[in-house]
């Protein structure tokens, strides 16, 4: 099993800055895809970014060119810096991963919230 723990979220006034970190634990053999979903009040879950083991990134449109995604393999991280923050990216932030160990499958955090006040 693969734990997944996020810190970061908080409140922050329209066009500030945030920094999002998911560290993975567990027995995991190999971390593949990392990356982070939100979901607002009401809405579905988006993707926002991904990052595969190659560093490989993937963006929403709405966050291109204002979030970037990064991770670490040695540490088993991936992190997520949110720039010129708007308040419709004011969400539930959920750190994902694709892991194998003994099978492969995907991975959630509990989540950390991100309020954007304007």
């Amino acid at each position: 099993q693969v734990q997944l723990v996020e810190s970061g979220g908080g409140l922050v006034q329209a066009g500030g800055s945030l920094s999002l970190s998911c560290a993975a634990s567990g027995s995991m053999l190999r971390i593949n895809t990392m990356g982070w979903f939100r979901q607002a009040p009401g809405k579905e879950r988006e993707l926002v970014a991904t990052i595969t083991s190659d560093d490989t990134t993937n963006y929403a449109d709405s966050v291109k060119g204002r979030f970037t995604i990064s991770r670490s393999n040695a540490k088993n991280t991936v992190y997520l810096q949110m720039n010129s923050l708007k308040p419709w990216d004011t969400a539930v932030y959920y750190c994902y991963c694709n892991a194998d160990t003994y099978t492969n499958r995907n991975y959630w955090g509990k989540g950390t919230l991100v309020t954007v006040s304007s």
